[in-house]
């Protein structure tokens, strides 16, 4: 059989992702009696946002399987893929908010883009966080606003920016940072929204089910739930399924299902996954993993610490050793993944050019030993390489 030949732009491109140490490749990670298994080895996988270690526990497993009648419902919810298990996921979902409704998409990435492409426009301005997720750059590039950058969670620079800015503006942030795993200023800028007449977007995928009341997320946490005006979250983090959802107002989610092109044209979520939601909210609320997550934060935010890594202002699960070069921090994970320890380099464009971060994703379900062992290995290959 003939292939086809490979355009010379795309070989260039490639050739200088490899030699700017901005290659990425797959890697096959299997999944054996609960073990995770990379090139043979059994790992230690510190790249999941499986928080809560929900994504294997057997209860959520059965019923996922239990009236597994159909694989999809093969149509768009307007036009016939819409039923009552969607439906009773959303209630739970606003419920769990503490908003009015709320909105299921099949993905996170699609209603951060759902969002954004439909409440903004031409005549928009949007304040965004220098710092936000790849999904909400996309999402601000597709509504056609004027897209003002604030440094991260720089509040006088967000000042500065708003000052003289007429007509329809919006702020969009993340609730957890998703590679500094930080938290947004989110009481400072309800302040400034109130003062500015600003609608507010959090993304908050990776404070969902972990922070707040009851792991009601981020905004909860901070005391400023009901000042928010979009909530958006993922079911595949620390839920541990799959699917996005939006949590709003009756009015607003009624304007997304007639104007989100992200929900209106895509297939519905399989009605077994918004089974497996249903059954990992009733478990993530009890906050019984919640509390063995972060002891698990604890013992290596102090370990870190005290070897002499700088792991930025971290306050969550999501720890980044911030190493600087993409080579050495791309030779870093290959080291430890050597040693059974998996973990990805962050490099450009996911942060600024020079600035690449080891990023650590914790769970409940990492044991005390499995922390050591890490801590012992970074031990040995910071002060091999210098880094500490």
């Amino acid at each position: 059989m003939k292939l086809a030949s490979i355009p010379e732009f795309i070989k260039a491109d490639i050739n200088k992702l490899k030699a700017k140490n901005l290659y990425r490749k797959l890697r096959i990670v299997e999944n054996h009696d609960g073990s995770l298994i990379v090139n043979n080895k059994e790992i230690i996988n510190f790249n999941s946002n499986d928080y809560l270690g929900l994504s294997t526990n057997q209860e959520i497993i059965k019923n996922t399987v239990k009236d597994f009648d159909e694989i999809s419902q093969c149509s768009s919810r307007l036009v016939g893929g819409n039923n009552l298990v969607i439906e009773k996921l959303e209630h739970t979902l606003s419920r769990h908010r503490k908003t009015e409704s709320s909105l299921v998409y099949t993905t996170g990435y699609s209603a951060v883009l759902g969002v954004l492409s439909t409440l903004a426009d031409s005549k928009t301005t949007i304040f965004s966080d220098e710092s936000n997720h790849a999904s909400i750059i996309d999402g601000c590039r597709l509504s056609d606003a004027n897209i003002r950058i604030f440094r991260h969670n720089d509040m006088e620079h967000l000042l500065e920016l708003l000052r003289n800015v007429k007509g329809k503006k919006i702020l969009v942030t993340e609730g957890i940072f998703s590679i500094e795993g930080d938290m947004a200023k989110l009481k400072s800028i309800c302040k400034l929204a109130k003062e500015f007449g600003i609608f507010t977007i959090v993304d908050d995928a990776h404070g969902d089910f972990v922070f707040g009341n009851r792991a009601s997320g981020t905004p909860s946490e901070l005391s400023v739930n009901n000042l928010i005006d979009v909530h958006i979250s993922s079911l595949s983090k620390a839920l541990g399924c799959f699917g996005g959802y939006v949590a709003c107002t009756e009015m607003v989610r009624d304007y997304f299902i007639n104007r989100s092109r992200q929900f209106i044209f895509t297939s519905a979520i399989p009605t077994h996954l918004c089974n497996s939601a249903l059954v990992g909210i009733g478990i993530a609320k009890k906050g019984i993993l919640q509390r063995e997550l972060f002891k698990n934060v604890k013992i290596l935010h102090n370990g870190l610490k005290k070897l002499g890594y700088d792991i930025g202002n971290s306050s969550s699960q999501i720890i980044p050793i911030h190493i600087g070069s993409e080579k050495l921090a791309t030779k870093f994970a290959d080291i430890l993944l050597q040693k059974g320890i998996f973990v990805h380099p962050m490099r450009f464009p996911t942060v600024k050019r020079g600035s690449a971060v080891l990023r650590l994703s914790l769970s409940a379900s990492h044991t005390k030993k499995q922390l050591g062992y890490a801590l012992d290995e970074l031990e040995k290959l910071g002060k091999e390489h210098k880094v500490i």
